[in-house]
């Protein structure tokens, strides 16, 4: 059922039938006003949310669907979360009639198995009429939400083999029924959920579909069905015809790459992801055949929708940036993703950890292989990490979580011309990493350290930014719960560029029970424990031996490289000390020790 159904969901949409004709600049003003809509209704839910995850981090996006089930608009937010939101709606529009879809209604989608992300990814949407009673489009809003009612706070149960053990899936729920609040379903969905201000972050989604629906209507009322109808189909066939043609510029031929993810959760080593990226004329198609599909595996599973997402997010960031992401994308991509693999699991597998892994690994292998094709625009689009530590406790108002989601420095790799800069990776979009000052008011936890690390990106003609040492002690008796990878497999240097440091985590730093957590770990830590996570940085692009010398004598001042790395990893000699602020390149050793080191064969081979 949940493999056939995913063909469904995943087939091509016709364009909106509609007798209008429309030009360009018209059909691009109605699009301009789409995107508006969207940053209001995910402007509005930051605001008003109560959960740091989604007001401090903006772990949350919002997208238009077309009534046919098309993606028509996304909003700046979370990439991922943009490509896999007609998916969930899709599965409502399959059941309009039985779910009694109409003007004013507010429906509620996370399920794995219906188009859906993980769990915690809640997808609220609301259809849009116009006054003839036509359903035009939908308006969706995505969160990361805290909890998900399931065996473990947060929704990730490590050792988890069904969906069941991680919460309650809700395929399609109706919150809101012409315009009013089913109370007793909305009372239903916050009793299952550990966190109190889990009602103000539904309550907030749901107001912020009502907002951008009226909106939208407004539009319908000033332009017309028949031309907002036009408006999208022209923006999705434009969007198709732009990447086609982007891919029209690229070689013919067929470039494969394997990733690897360190071990399962529970420790079965060196799962693979691999794909194939063929170019034949306009057509590109990403095949995931050879990816690993053992059925024993333990929290690697993606969902379908997800790997969907993860493999499209990649293909934009290699394309021009001014193409529209909307439906054209899916209609100009083929996206093979084999039944039973990791990538698209059979019914009811956990999926929490899948949105990091093999999700991530999945983004890496596509930028790997078409990284022959598009060099300059050859950056990952994705976060290495396995999951953040998250501290776990109760006080007088119940049940907290510092997810873990404040101020680092991780994966933010260079790109051909620019080196890796910020706290965060591309990947993550407007996702603002929340103040450490923040989590401390509302948390018994204090931030000791977030210092990026010497040498902690990678090396390369355009450098990784260095990753960060977070340094955090729980001021009473918490449960931390991690998953460590990328210690074995770190993120991947690009056309000759480094890979960024690994990723290690220790807890009780300091004590006689200080111990590096090598695979899980969901322990109880005492009062006044502190753990120590070293994020991996981001990873390098071109070799390193070309890197500009000027250029790595400011990294060793900025403290980015030391003065040891500057010539192992860069071939360039430093005369003075960092102590004395007087370091200055000695421009004959560096060119001796370049030419050493076989530099004239790099910068031939560049040349080419």
């Amino acid at each position: 059922m949940s493999f056939e159904l995913n063909r469904k969901l995943a087939a091509r949409r016709d364009p909106l039938p509609t007798t209008a004709s429309i030009d360009p600049v018209t059909a691009d003003i109605i699009r301009g006003a789409f995107e508006t809509v969207c940053f209001e209704a995910a402007t509005f839910l930051g605001r008003a949310a109560s959960s740091p995850i989604i007001n401090s981090s903006n772990e949350r996006n919002a997208a238009i669907v077309d009534a046919n089930g098309r993606l028509a608009m996304g909003a700046v937010g979370t990439p991922q979360l943009t490509f896999v939101n007609q998916m969930e709606t899709r599965w409502g529009l399959m059941n309009l009639e039985r779910y009694d879809w109409g003007p004013g209604d507010v429906f509620l989608g996370n399920d794995p198995d219906h188009g859906g992300g993980h769990l915690p990814d809640y997808c609220v949407y609301g259809p849009v009429y116009d006054d003839k009673g036509e359903l035009i489009c939908i308006q969706t809003l995505q969160a990361h939400q805290g909890d998900t009612g399931g065996k473990d706070p947060g929704g990730f149960t490590l050792e988890a083999t069904d969906i069941f053990t991680e919460g309650v899936i809700y395929p399609c729920l109706k919150l809101v029924h012409r315009g009013e609040l089913r109370k007793d379903v909305f009372d239903f969905v916050i009793r299952n959920n550990r966190f109190a201000t889990f009602a103000g972050d539904i309550a907030a989604m749901i107001g912020g579909v009502q907002f951008a629906v009226k909106m939208l209507e407004g539009l319908i009322a000033k332009w017309g069905s028949e031309t907002i109808k036009a408006a999208i189909n022209h923006s999705i066939e434009h969007t198709e015809r732009r990447t086609r043609e982007e891919v029209s510029r690229w070689p013919d031929g067929a470039y494969e790459a394997t990733v690897l993810i360190d071990h399962d959760t529970m420790g079965t080593k060196d799962i693979k992801v691999h794909v194939t990226c063929t170019i034949a004329g306009d057509q590109l198609t990403v095949d995931l055949t050879g990816t690993d599909d053992r059925q024993d595996l333990v929290g690697v599973w993606n969902t379908f929708a997800n790997s969907r997402s993860y493999v499209m997010c990649q293909v934009v960031a290699l394309m021009d940036p001014t193409i529209v992401k909307n439906e054209g994308y899916f209609n100009a991509v083929d996206i093979v993703i084999p039944e039973g693999c990791i990538a698209h699991p059979p019914p009811d597998k956990p999926a929490a950890l899948g949105s990091f892994h093999p999700a991530c690994e999945i983004t890496e292998a596509v930028c790997i292989a078409l990284s022959n094709v598009a060099p300059e625009r050859a950056q990952p689009q994705l976060y290495k990490i396995g999951m953040p530590n998250a501290v776990i406790g109760f006080n007088e108002a119940g049940m907290w979580m510092d997810q873990g989601v404040d101020c680092r420095s991780m994966d933010t790799s260079a790109v051909q011309g620019i080196d890796g800069w910020g706290s965060c990776p591309s990947a993550l979009g407007s996702l603002i990493l929340s103040e450490a000052e923040d989590a401390e008011s509302r948390f018994p936890i204090l931030n000791i350290s977030r210092e990026m690390t010497t040498d902690g990106g990678g090396a390369g003609q355009w450098r990784g930014n260095p990753g960060s040492l977070n340094v955090k002690q729980v001021l009473g008796p918490t449960t931390a719960m991690a998953w460590m990878v990328s210690a074995d497999h770190p993120l991947s240097g690009m056309c000759g560029g480094d890979d960024a440091i690994a990723y290690s985590n220790h807890f009780e730093v300091g004590s006689a029970n200080e111990r590096k957590i090598e695979r899980t770990a969901s322990d109880l830590l005492p009062a006044g424990a502190v753990i120590a996570y070293q994020h991996g940085g981001g990873a390098g692009f071109g070799h390193a031996l070309l890197r500009d010398p000027q250029a790595v004598k400011e990294d060793v001042l900025d403290e980015y490289v030391s003065e040891g790395a500057a010539r192992a990893k860069y071939g360039v000699v430093l005369t003075g000390t960092l102590t004395n602020y007087d370091l200055a390149v000695d421009w004959p050793g560096t060119e001796a020790l370049r030419q050493q080191m076989g530099v004239d064969a790099l910068m031939r081979e560049a040349a080419e």
